[in-house]
């Protein structure tokens, strides 16, 4: 868990280092473009979080590598047809140029497999390859954009640099990986990722969802506000990645499902708490990270932060529900989206407003969805 968390935390810290002088170089306005096309791009890589679950899964349970990797593919063509059909209305929404769009979905099926890479190392338990594949992608998708930023490049010539930097990791994943001819049982097909896309899907859509609606019902600046506000989320959310990569394989084994669930649970719920409270004590110093124009949101940076903590306790529950294929608790998560994206569209008028509600609506989701996770992992080892 330490390696993996090392890993994470390099490419989470690379993450946040895109966004300090993006928000600089960009102006708000700039910048809240910038930010929605970042999370239309993780909305369209779902499919790429849920590969990685099934191909972890069903390596253990005994699928072959070789008709995982032939999965992996299948998957990536999918996706990049979805990304084709979703380039113009996507623009259309956003009110962003298609160049920008296109720039920004690009990406997707690159995601899709480099998710596939890091599914066979996790499965297979090679956490140390795994921790090395997570940093070296953080750092290889910001570094091109940070340069192209620096020399005066717009968004759309950063996220195509951040693009190249993720093929470029991807062939490296797959030399990490290896080839392997074990044979094996016959693996999960396409419908079993579709499964676990919808359970992706709906906690990243409760992770993002906010910031898209802020650049709808918000002015550009305080969208661009809102913006900042939620890179406290996406670290609070993040950063304890390590906890269900490591945990999730022992989740998808029966009898030390319910075990290791209720151990990450706590783990997050603890790392969540003391990341709340640094965020807390740290948010001062935020006008001078990010400068003055950025001031207004820093009295509610614990808020974000502590609706990444919720959001990270809801993605563990859900995880677990991919690992025993019990995905229908995925439906908790899409009752307290639909909640939230009706309140927010009706009481939605300010930043406080807004991450207000997604934190009651976050804390609820998780309270509901832990309680029937649990419930589910005690069912499998009774059964």
């Amino acid at each position: 868990m330490t390696l993996v968390t090392a890993g994470s935390m390099v490419a989470n810290i690379a993450g946040y280092v895109l966004h300090v002088p993006a928000s600089r170089w960009l102006g708000p306005a700039g910048y809240s473009e910038f930010a929605a096309l970042l999370t239309a791009q993780l909305v369209l890589a779902v499919p790429a979080l849920a590969l990685q679950t099934v191909v972890a899964r069903e390596l253990v349970r005994g699928a072959s590598p070789g008709e995982l990797r032939a999965l992996q593919q299948r998957c990536a063509a999918l996706v990049a047809a979805l990304a084709l059909v979703a380039v113009v209305p996507l623009a259309a929404i956003l009110d962003i140029g298609v160049l920008p769009t296109v720039a920004a979905l690009i990406v997707a099926p690159v995601l899709v497999l480099l998710s596939g890479e890091q599914g066979l190392l996790q499965g297979a338990g090679r956490f140390r390859e795994l921790a090395i594949v997570l940093g070296a992608a953080g750092v290889f998708r910001v570094a091109p954009a940070v340069v192209v930023l620096a020399v005066g490049g717009g968004t759309a010539a950063a996220l195509v640099a951040s693009a190249c930097g993720i093929a470029v990791t991807t062939a490296g994943a797959r030399a990490v990986a290896g080839r392997s001819e074990r044979a094996g049982r016959p693996s999960a097909g396409v419908a079993a990722v579709l499964k676990a896309s919808q359970v992706q899907l709906a906690v990243i859509a409760l992770s993002s969802l906010d910031l898209l609606i802020a650049r709808i019902v918000l002015s550009e600046d305080n969208a661009g506000l809102y913006a900042l506000g939620a890179v406290a989320t996406k670290a609070a959310f993040w950063l304890p990645q390590a906890v269900g990569v490591v945990l999730y394989p022992r989740m998808a084994h029966p009898e030390h499902s319910a075990r290791a669930l209720r151990t990450a649970l706590a783990v997050l719920a603890v790392l969540g708490a003391v990341t709340v409270l640094g965020v807390l004590v740290a948010s001062p110093l935020a006008p001078l990270v990010v400068g003055d124009k950025y001031s207004p949101v820093q009295g509610l940076l614990w808020a974000f932060a502590l609706h990444g903590a919720c959001l990270a306790i809801v993605q563990c529950a859900l995880l677990s529900a991919i690992a025993g294929d019990r995905t229908r608790v995925a439906l908790i998560a899409w009752a307290g989206l639909v909640i939230e994206v009706s309140l927010m569209f009706a009481l939605g008028h300010s930043v406080a407003q807004l991450i207000g509600i997604a934190v009651a609506c976050a804390s609820a989701t998780a309270i509901v969805a832990c309680a029937v996770a649990l419930e589910n992992s005690r069912s499998i080892v009774v059964s």
